[in-house]
């Protein structure tokens, strides 16, 4: 079959923004663990209170998915990017302002959470899915690495900006990285293979083009898809069990492992080396996660993530959090912390089809989102009222377990493509 002939396709410059881009959403998402104390020691503000303006942006980094999804079909991938980079930009530069609880909920929660959300997983999902026809979860593995990588790149450095206790240096970090990426995706970044007059990635050069929506896409697609997946029982397994990888991730870890570091006398910079670490395994192991999806079945690598996350998260609370133990929890753990993304989207892609799947994925991730808020939350107030970190730790382990269990225990989603 005659292909292309090869020369740099477009596609990867596309994904090396796109990296870029769900790298520094992800640093955003990971600033409220840095000014957890600093704004509890500025401000007297309590850590509930602190924690649910990290979960109302968790959540809506979530929830605005799908509706983001079903604007990069009309409005355009690289509109959407630019408009979510935006509002991430000006509402945690407008937050160096702020001197009420309420005005941290609605920079860092309400409107970073919507502009975080429009370059988010489903970011990731929708560029894999318009450009590249092969390697579809190597790159998806990659492009999800990248979340752990802001961790990587972000936190020693916003923990260093913050030694002495100063917030508004984290603020205004944020805040330029978003915008320097502007610039990059308005004139770096093609909307469409056509637009560079090539095909997507690994794609012969004798295949028809792919037939014309039925329908004009607008954001009630993404109510229309949810409608469609929710009488699928694969949609309730994979936004269940995403639900307890948000548990146990983004918003309990991401949020709170600072903070519990601190609770035994580790130092902020050291405690976000910690998470560093975990994000340097992190982009191994998701990135080899989407090279073992290309492979192997999605639903065993699953069985075997939140296992070994769960287990990993039950042994947390009875280490001595010295230096070896916490590097080889760092080293565990890493490698796991977004590995369950790359067979997720592509159950997601078997069952859903090219259309609807990146959609269905948000709504998927809007659950990962809910469980990740109720952990920023939750945590906070079980520390705030019972005095330690252990209680949440432990039951977010219980959950990883048990979604293992899920599928070890027979269910099997097949394709199951759903009629537009």
């Amino acid at each position: 079959m005659p292909t292309l002939p090869r020369r740099f396709h477009p596609a990867l410059l596309v994904v090396a923004i796109t990296f870029l881009a769900l790298l520094f959403s992800a640093g955003l998402r990971s600033a409220p663990g840095v000014l957890m104390v600093p704004l509890e020691l500025a401000f007297g503000w309590d850590r509930a209170t602190i924690s649910l303006a990290a979960a109302i942006g968790i959540l809506l980094y979530g929830a605005v998915g799908p509706f983001a999804a079903a604007l990069m079909i009309s409005f355009g991938i690289k509109r959407t990017m630019l408009a979510g980079l935006a509002l991430m930009a000006v509402a945690t530069f407008a937050s160096q302002w702020m001197s009420q609880p309420w005005h941290y909920i609605l920079t860092w929660g309400v409107l970073s959470g919507i502009g975080s959300g429009a370059v988010a997983s489903v970011l990731g999902a929708a560029v894999v899915n318009r450009w590249f026809a092969t390697r579809q979860g190597l790159v998806m593995g990659l492009l999800s690495a990248s979340t752990a990588t802001g961790a990587l790149v972000f936190l020693p450095v916003l923990a260093w900006l913050s030694e002495t206790g100063a917030w508004k240096p984290v603020v205004l970090a944020v805040s330029a990285s978003c915008a320097v990426l502007i610039p990059l995706v308005a004139f770096l970044v093609p909307e469409r293979p056509e637009d560079r007059a090539t095909r997507r990635f690994g794609e012969a050069a004798d295949t028809p083009p792919a037939p014309p929506m039925k329908q004009a896409a607008t954001p009630w697609l993404a109510i229309e898809a949810l409608v469609r997946a929710g009488k699928t029982p694969v949609f309730w397994l994979l936004a269940g069990t995403f639900f307890v990888c948000g548990l146990t991730t983004n918003g309990l870890v991401g949020t709170h492992m600072i903070a519990f570091c601190g609770d035994h006398g580790i130092a902020p910079v050291a405690a976000a080396g910690l998470l560093s670490m975990m994000g340097f395994f992190d982009l191994i192991g998701t990135t080899a996660s989407g090279w073992l999806t290309d492979r192997y079945d999605p639903r065993r690598l699953l069985a075997v993530y939140y296992g070994l996350r769960g287990l990993s998260l039950l042994a947390l609370p009875f280490i001595d959090f010295g230096p070896a133990s916490l590097t080889a929890f760092a080293v565990f753990y890493g490698l796991d912390w977004i590995a369950t993304v790359p067979p997720t989207v592509k159950l997601a892609n078997q069952s859903f089809g090219e259309r609807d799947a990146p959609i269905v994925f948000g709504w998927v991730l809007v659950a990962h989102q809910m469980g990740a808020a109720v952990a920023a939350f939750g945590a906070g107030v079980i520390r705030e009222t019972m005095g330690s970190y252990n209680p949440a730790f432990l039951l977010a382990g219980a959950f990883a377990v048990a979604a293992s269990l899920v599928f070890i225990g027979g269910i099997r989603p097949k394709s199951a493509v759903v009629p537009a």
